[in-house]
C-alpha cells in the first residue's frame, strides 16, 4: 500500500516541492548519465582513431571493424546511462509509495541490488516498444505512454517483467480513469516539453522529473496504482 501522500490531489506546486527535495539524487543521476555517456563515446571513437591510425585511413574494412568494435564496446556504458535515466521516474514511484524523500544512498542500494532485473526489465521494455514502432507507429507510442506505470511496477512491486509490463497495460487502457491518464500524461508531457524549448533544453532537468513526480501522483489518486 502507498504512502498517504500519493493519494493526495495532485498540484504543480506539490511536485515542485517533491523535486525540490530530490535534488541531490537528480543531481547524481544527471552527473552519473554525462559521465557514462562521455565514457562512451570516448571509448567508441577512441578505438576508431586508434585503427584509422594504424591503418593510415586507406583501409575501409578496417575502419568499418574498428566502428563495429566501437559501437560493441560503447554498448554497457549505453546500458547503464539508459537505467540512470529511469530514475528519473522510478525516484518518484518510490517517493509516493514509500512516503520518505528518496536519498542518494537508497538509489544506489535498489540499482546495486537489483540491478539485473531493472536492466532487463529496460531491455525488454525497449524491445517491445521499438517493434512497435517498427511495424507501426501507433502501437509503439501506446507501449510508449506504460512508462510510468510499468516503471512502478517494476521498482514498487516483486511482480516478474511479464506481469508488470500485461498489469501496466490493464491499468492504461481497460481502467475506469486510464484513458483519461493517458491525456494528462500527453499535455504533461507537451507542457514539459515546450517549457524545455524555452529554456534551450535546461529546462528539461527540472520540468521532466517534475512531470514524473506529478504523474505519479495522478495515477495513485486517481485510482490506478495503489
Amino acid at each position: 500500500m502507498a504512502a498517504p501522500l500519493a493519494f493526495e490531489q495532485p498540484s504543480i506546486d506539490k511536485a515542485w516541492q517533491a523535486f525540490l527535495q530530490h535534488i541531490p539524487v537528480f543531481v547524481v543521476i544527471y552527473l552519473g548519465t554525462l559521465v557514462f555517456t562521455f565514457l562512451g563515446f570516448a571509448i567508441y571513437f577512441g578505438i576508431v582513431l586508434i585503427a584509422a591510425g594504424a591503418s593510415g585511413g586507406n583501409s575501409d574494412a578496417a575502419l568499418s571493424l574498428a566502428t563495429a568494435l566501437g559501437q560493441i564496446a560503447q554498448f554497457p556504458f549505453s546500458l547503464i546511462t539508459s537505467l540512470l535515466s529511469v530514475l528519473i521516474v522510478a525516484v518518484p514511484a518510490l517517493f509516493y509509495e514509500q512516503g520518505e524523500v528518496v536519498t542518494i544512498g537508497a538509489a544506489w542500494q535498489l540499482v546495486i541490488g537489483r540491478f539485473w532485473r531493472y536492466l532487463l526489465a529496460g531491455v525488454f521494455f525497449s524491445v517491445v516498444m521499438t517493434i512497435g514502432f517498427v511495424f507501426c507507429i501507433l502501437p509503439g507510442i501506446a507501449v510508449a505512454l506504460v512508462t510510468p506505470v510499468y516503471v512502478n511496477r517494476i521498482f514498487v512491486t516483486e511482480m516478474t517483467i511479464g506481469e508488470a509490463f500485461s498489469q501496466s497495460f490493464q491499468i492504461v487502457y481497460r481502467s475506469e480513469n486510464g484513458l483519461s491518464f493517458v491525456g494528462l500524461e500527453v499535455l504533461t508531457g507537451l507542457f514539459a516539453g515546450f517549457l524545455t524549448l524555452l529554456t534551450c533544453g535546461l529546462g528539461a532537468f527540472v520540468f521532466v522529473p517534475m512531470a514524473s513526480f506529478y504523474l505519479q501522483n495522478v495515477a495513485y489518486n486517481r485510482g490506478l496504482l495503489r
